[in-house]
C-alpha cells in the first residue's frame, strides 16, 4: 500500500461516521451513573480516581434532649475509587477503511464497527455489575417467568431502603421478556427509530422500575460437588472502617466441597443473620412475616483447599457495630455460622440485574494522541473514542485504529440486586 495518499481530514470523517452509531448502540452504560466522575480522569491520573461516599448518622431518642447518656455519631466517610478498564481497539487496513468513505460503499461499515465496540464495552460493563451487587431477589438459579418475579426486585429494593427516584432499571435476557409477554402480549413493541436504548425498552414504572431487554448479561458456571455448604471460620470485620473503601468483606470458610470452585459472581446466605432497611435500620420483613436472610455476592473467583476451606469475598458486607450508623445487618456473622452457596451444583447460571441509577458509575478515560492528524471526539456523557491511523515502514501497510478506555465504579452494592423467579 506504498504511495497511497489522503486527505487532511481523513481521520475526522472517520470519526463522523462512528460517533453517531457508537451512541445510539448504547444501553447498560446509559443507564448508570456517568457524573460522578465526569473531568475527573485525564491522560495523566493513573488507574484509579477516587471520590467520597455519602455519610450516614444515627439519631438519638430522648424524652427531655439530655444527650450524657447518648452516643456521638462518628464522622466516618470512605472512597469509592473508579478503575480503568482494559483498553479496546478495532484496527484494520487503510484501504479497507478509505473505501467505506467513498460513495458506494457498504454503509454497514461504520455501525458494525459501532455496534462491536459497545458490545464488548457493554459487556465487561454487565460483568463487573454482576460481581458488585449486594442485593438478591428470588431464588438463585430460578427463571424469571411472571411480572411476579420482577415486583419482587422492586419489593427488594423498596424494603432495603433504596432511594425511590424513577432511576431504578432492570435488565432481562431476551428469552424472560418472551416468557413475561405471555402475561402482556403488548411487550417488544418499537417504532424502529429509536435508539438501542429506548428499544430495549419493555415497560416504565412497573413496581417502580424501567424494564429492559439486554444481550449483555453475564453468567457463571458453579463448581462441581454437593457440598455447596459450610462454616464461617473466625470472625469477619464488620466494621463500617474496616468496609467503607471497598465496601467489601473477608469471610473465613471450610467444609464446603473438596477444591470447590466458587465463581465470582456466585451469592452466599449466612443463616441466622438478617437484612436491615438502610433507610430506617429496622428488620426487612417479606410477604410472609419472615425476616429476609442476609447475602452477598463473591466478588473474586476461589478455589478452597482440599477441606473445602478458604477466604471469600463478599460484596455488600454484612456491617453490624453497637449504635452503628452504618448498619446492614441485626447481628454480626460468627464463627461456626452456617454459609451457602446459592444454585444448583455445575450449573451455568445468567441472573437478570436490577440497580439505582447511581449503585455505579462509568467514565470516559481521555487518550493521549498518538499523532497531529489524531482525531478526538466524545458523547455527550464523556465516553472518548480516538481514531489513528499509521504506517508500518518494515511490514510496508497502513493501518487505522479506533479506541476506548473508560472506567468502572461502585458506588453503593445495596443500590443493585441479582434477580431471579421465585
Amino acid at each position: 500500500m506504498a504511495n497511497q495518499t489522503f486527505d487532511s481530514n481523513f481521520s475526522r470523517k472517520l470519526m463522523d461516521k462512528v460517533i453517531v452509531p457508537f451512541e445510539c448502540s448504547r444501553t447498560l452504560s446509559k443507564n448508570i451513573n456517568s457524573q460522578m466522575f465526569a473531568g475527573s480522569f485525564d491522560v495523566k491520573s493513573g488507574e484509579n480516581v477516587d471520590v467520597k461516599r455519602p455519610t450516614d448518622w444515627a439519631v438519638s431518642e430522648t424524652v427531655d434532649g439530655d444527650l450524657s447518656a447518648e452516643t456521638e455519631s462518628v464522622y466516618q466517610t470512605g472512597k469509592a475509587t473508579a478503575t480503568v478498564q482494559d483498553q479496546l481497539t478495532v484496527f484494520a487496513s487503510v484501504k479497507e477503511f478509505d473505501e467505506a468513505l467513498k460513495d458506494g460503499g457498504d454503509p454497514r461499515f461504520f455501525q458494525d464497527m459501532a455496534q462491536r465496540l459497545v458490545t464488548k464495552m457493554e459487556l465487561k460493563t454487565a460483568e463487573y455489575i454482576a460481581k458488585n451487587t449486594g442485593l438478591l431477589a428470588g431464588t438463585v438459579g430460578t427463571p424469571v417467568s411472571t411480572w411476579n418475579d420482577v415486583a419482587e426486585a422492586g419489593a427488594v429494593m423498596e424494603a432495603n431502603g433504596v432511594p425511590k427516584d424513577g432511576n431504578w432499571k432492570y435488565i432481562v435476557n431476551p428469552h424472560t421478556q418472551r416468557a413475561l409477554a405471555s402475561d402482556q402480549r403488548s411487550l417488544g413493541g418499537e417504532t424502529g427509530t429509536d435508539t438501542a436504548n429506548e428499544r430495549a425498552m419493555i415497560t416504565s414504572n412497573f413496581a417502580g422500575l424501567d424494564v429492559m431487554t439486554g444481550t449483555t448479561l453475564p453468567s457463571y458456571l458453579t463448581g462441581t460437588g454437593a457440598g455447596r455448604a459450610g462454616t464461617v471460620v473466625g470472625t469477619p470485620l464488620a466494621t463500617y472502617e474496616a468496609a467503607k473503601d471497598t465496601m467489601t468483606q473477608v469471610v473465613g470458610v471450610t467444609g464446603f466441597q473438596a477444591n470447590l470452585v466458587v465463581a465470582a459472581g456466585e451469592t452466599v446466605s449466612v443463616a441466622g443473620r438478617y437484612r436491615l432497611n438502610l433507610a430506617t435500620r429496622e428488620p426487612v420483613i417479606d410477604e410472609t412475616g419472615n425476616q429476609v436472610l442476609f447475602t452477598g455476592t463473591v466478588t473474586n473467583t476461589v478455589t478452597l483447599d482440599g477441606s473445602g476451606a478458604g477466604n471469600l469475598i463478599i460484596t455488600g458486607p454484612a456491617l453490624f457495630e453497637a449504635n452503628g450508623q452504618y448498619n446492614t445487618v441485626d447481628s454480626a456473622i460468627a464463627a461456626a455460622d452456617v454459609i451457602t452457596l446459592g444454585g444448583a451444583a455445575a450449573k451455568r447460571i445468567q441472573p437478570n440485574l436490577f440497580f439505582h441509577r447511581d449503585a455505579f458509575v462509568i467514565a470516559g478515560v481521555p487518550m493521549d494522541k498518538l499523532d497531529s492528524t489524531d482525531t478526538l471526539a466524545q458523547t455527550k456523557d464523556g465516553i472518548q473514542l480516538r481514531v489513528s491511523k499509521g504506517s508500518d515502514f518494515t511490514k510496508n501497510t497502513n493501518k487505522v485504529r479506533i479506541d476506548l478506555r473508560y472506567a468502572l465504579g461502585t458506588m453503593n452494592p445495596y443500590l443493585a440486586g441479582k434477580g431471579f423467579g421465585a
